[in-house]
């Protein structure tokens, strides 16, 4: 009897401990993440970025965002991105509630502190901090809220730009089809393309007693207002490379009045004109180009090799 009531007790303590340990699941979840109201990137119409060093607003102006308060215009894909970080910001745990935020660049000297409104009213705001090790989540932080979390996703790089990252650096864009004039001056040399439409007899495989005539198909060449026809693949090259043509970072300090005398103009003329001019580099040794654009209102720097190409194919035009 005594044995029985033994083994009772050891079954009863075998069950016992066994249901603390599958009830006591260290990887359980016992908290609630915080549910973070939705916002869609067409309602926000201000976005405010917080790094240690500097503040960089940007306002929505129509369908394109200015750098405030310069009203520099913003980089149309860099913003695209930021939207929809802050759109699609989604928590995944609960990292941390120590307060230990430097562990996670969390603390005053690195984190990013991002705000989105909507007109006069905050709807998002958060901190943000580097990502975590697998690269697959980023460590941040919400307002008014001490604890760490896991956000979906590695998007610190998204968020962190300076002013002339975010800067839309496009300095020349137009349709190719509608340039119908080039005017290259260098120096005192000065060679003008003008675009003609030549027909081109395209003849039937009939015999010679056909009644149906020959068709004209319409070939395009540029020519020198003497008749010298200019080498159409190295104008073509120009015009792509012109149409949409971007800076390396722009001039600041100085103003487009400022440049004068340039060693190489370049003037397109369609549906309206388009110029661009090159000036001697400010320094021997300098890996660019000063340069100013009929569609910018500031001036910037080329890339040497940009440039030289671009001079390059004039010669061979």
């Amino acid at each position: 009897m005594k044995i029985k009531i033994e083994y009772t007790i050891l079954i009863t303590i075998i069950v016992a401990v066994s249901l603390y340990l599958i009830l006591r699941n260290p990887d359980r979840t016992h908290y609630q993440l915080p549910k973070i109201p939705e916002i869609t990137e067409t309602d926000i119409s201000k976005i405010e970025i917080l790094r240690p060093d500097t503040t960089i607003v940007l306002s929505k102006k129509d369908d394109d965002w200015e750098i405030s308060p310069h009203g520099y215009l913003a980089d149309s894909y860099k913003v695209k991105n930021m939207l929809d970080t802050i759109e699609e910001l989604s928590l995944t745990a609960l990292v941390s509630e120590s307060k230990n935020y430097n562990r996670y660049d969390l603390g005053d000297d690195k984190k990013i502190s991002v705000r989105a409104w909507t007109g006069e009213t905050l709807k998002r705001e958060f901190e943000v901090g580097k990502a975590a090790t697998s690269r697959r989540h980023t460590f941040v932080k919400l307002a008014n809220d001490d604890r760490v979390y896991h956000a979906r996703g590695d998007f610190r790089a998204k968020l962190d730009q300076t002013v002339e990252d975010l800067r839309d650096k496009t300095v020349l864009s137009f349709d190719q089809n509608e340039i119908e004039e080039i005017h290259i001056t260098k120096g005192e040399q000065v060679v003008a393309f003008a675009r003609k439409e030549v027909p081109e007899n395209v003849g039937t495989s009939q015999g010679p007693d056909a009644k149906t005539p020959p068709t004209e198909k319409a070939e395009t060449i540029w020519q020198t207002a003497d008749g010298k026809e200019g080498d159409e693949t190295q104008l073509k090259r120009l015009l792509t490379a012109l149409s949409s043509l971007q800076c390396e970072k722009f001039i600041d300090g100085q103003k487009k009045e400022d440049f004068t005398n340039p060693i190489c103009s370049i003037q397109l003329k369609g549906a309206k004109g388009y110029t661009l001019s090159f000036f001697a580099k400010t320094k021997n040794d300098a890996k660019n180009y000063p340069a100013v654009s009929s569609e910018n209102d500031y001036p910037f720097f080329l890339p040497e090799w940009q440039a030289d190409t671009l001079m390059k194919n004039l010669k061979r035009c």
